[in-house]
């Protein structure tokens, strides 16, 4: 049994109970570099547990709408930042924690030049490119023990436009 979710456009103020909407919004912070470059300061709330930041890259496989929704996890000891290396958007999906599982899923679509930072605990779906190339930096926790907690929906959602 599917049970239905509509994207919706991302902003900061709707995304903000669950991260950090990354972009170059609004006049920068400082303008560096001979005056060639402006800097977005200090974008997101990294956030983690016995650890530290390490960068990875992410290879994901594209995925096409409608999508099932099966699973989403979280990450309980650190926060965990999407990056795209090309400028394209991508899908994000988080719900609000109940009672130890998801509650109802929200999906957004990210414009090109957007990234976010999921906070420390949040639940959300996997990373989810829908328009080529899938390649990623995430910023998130290295450290010892295990750092992700799944859920999987005894009835799927389906996620489009």
């Amino acid at each position: 049994m599917s049970r239905d979710i509509r994207i919706q456009p991302i902003t900061a103020k709707v995304f903000a109970p669950f991260g950090d909407l990354l972009d170059c919004s609004g006049a920068p912070d400082k303008i560096i570099n001979q005056g060639l470059c402006g800097r977005y300061h200090d974008r997101a709330q990294l956030d983690f547990n016995d650890g530290a930041a390490g960068i990875s890259l992410f290879n994901a496989e594209l995925r096409k709408l409608p999508l099932k929704l099966e699973m989403m996890e979280r990450h309980p000891d650190g926060s965990q930042a999407f990056i795209p290396m090309a400028y394209v958007g991508f899908l994000v999906v988080v719900a609000p924690d109940q009672n130890g599982a998801p509650g109802t899923p929200l999906a957004f679509e990210t414009h090109p030049g957007q990234a976010i930072n999921f906070h420390r605990g949040v639940w959300h779906g996997v990373l989810t490119p829908l328009n080529a190339p899938g390649l990623f930096a995430v910023v998130d926790r290295i450290g010892a023990g295990e750092n992700l907690e799944e859920h999987w929906f005894t009835n799927f959602w389906t996620i489009s436009n």
